[in-house]
């Protein structure tokens, strides 16, 4: 075999690996709403995501460039604590004039394994029966049902959040800043930053009280990028 056999076998190789990648982005990316799927959520609430995706108004979390993560105060330090595996996305419908807008939706899905504290002894503790209980409860949920514009990049969300198997109302206080945009106004990449503020015990992770704050906060710093865009 010459030279330029094995160089052709070469570059034929390299062609099918990218076209492999690029078939496996693009399925991942057509799945948008599969970890929402098979009765975890509401299906009226799925379908209409996939209609906003179908629409252009769909904007996904770059798992990649976001951060999604928690903050506790314990004793005379503050716990924080990131997941580094999470889905999510969020619509918003081109009405700008509407204050609540009830057809905009968010949902975010967190696997509490992939919890990181940089401490292996927290990091146990926190993903142990005590708290996460990582094993019986693998997933923290939020799902959106309104939207209520407080200003021109700021909103509430309002929703509902599962954490260690227990549903509760819960509201974000958000800002959303257009990174690019292109054309007829439209957003092709935005920064959401959401917070809220929940007591870990209406969760029913109540142990140690007198060593661990009942007060949590939650963050989220994502990056969103228009489906299809």
């Amino acid at each position: 075999m010459n030279i330029n056999t094995i160089l052709k076998r070469m570059l034929v190789a390299l062609v099918m690996m990218g076209s492999l990648s690029l078939v496996s982005a693009n399925a991942k990316d057509d799945d948008i709403c599969g970890p929402f799927k098979n009765n975890k959520v509401d299906e009226s609430l799925v379908a209409s995501m996939l209609d906003a995706a179908e629409r252009g108004y769909l904007y996904r979390i770059k798992e990649d460039t976001s951060q999604v993560g928690f903050c506790v105060s314990s004793g005379w330090t503050e716990v924080k604590g990131n997941f580094h595996d999470f889905s999510g996305g969020l619509t918003l419908m081109p009405d700008d004039n509407v204050t609540s807008r009830s057809g905009d939706q968010a949902m975010v899905i967190i696997r509490t394994a992939s919890l990181d504290t940089r401490s292996t002894t927290v990091e146990n503790l926190i993903k142990g029966e005590s708290f996460f209980d990582v094993v019986k409860y693998p997933e923290i949920l939020f799902v959106s049902h309104r939207f209520e514009r407080t200003g021109r990049d700021t909103a509430k969300i309002l929703g509902d959040l599962t954490v260690h198997g227990v549903t509760r109302p819960v509201t974000f206080q958000v800002t959303l800043t257009p990174v690019k945009q292109v054309g007829n106004n439209i957003v092709e990449r935005m920064l959401v930053k959401a917070k809220t503020t929940i007591q870990r015990s209406d969760f029913d992770m109540d142990k140690m009280p007198g060593l661990v704050s009942d007060t949590v906060t939650l963050c989220i710093s994502a990056e969103a990028v228009r489906y299809g865009g």
